[in-house]
């Protein structure tokens, strides 16, 4: 399965939704972008498509019933948890924004997750 990469306009759109909050950074994945606050993903960017992590189930249906709104993944693989955001939006990026803020709010609640450890060299012989 490949992975759909996103163009720098793609890229320049999903940081600007972003919240400038302390805790939140934006890392590349995969040729794409994920926005975390203390190292839990809440949203990401898979081609041009921007999607949000919704653990209540009450945003989750909200968002759910707005026009455009579909499963956020690659190909048949949707991330669970995960909602893309309606391409049309791109227009009135203030209802985008909203929706990082409340997936922000909610994933900011999860304990912090810890650093992976990294992986000892092996020895070259």
């Amino acid at each position: 399965m490949e992975m759909p990469k996103p163009t720098e306009a793609d890229k320049e759109f999903f940081r600007s939704l972003i919240p400038d909050r302390p805790g939140v950074q934006v890392k590349p994945m995969f040729g794409n972008l994920g926005a975390f606050v203390n190292g839990n993903m809440f949203a990401g960017l898979l081609g041009p498509s921007v999607g949000v992590r919704l653990l209540s189930e009450q945003a989750n249906d909200e968002l759910s019933s707005a026009d455009g709104v579909g499963p956020f993944g690659p190909g048949e693989k949707p991330m669970r948890e995960y909602l893309a955001l309606p391409d049309h939006w791109r227009d009135t990026p203030d209802q985008a924004r909203r929706w990082l803020e409340r997936a922000l709010a909610e994933v900011a609640e999860l304990p912090p997750k810890a650093p992976k450890a990294r992986k000892a060299a092996r020895p070259r012989g």
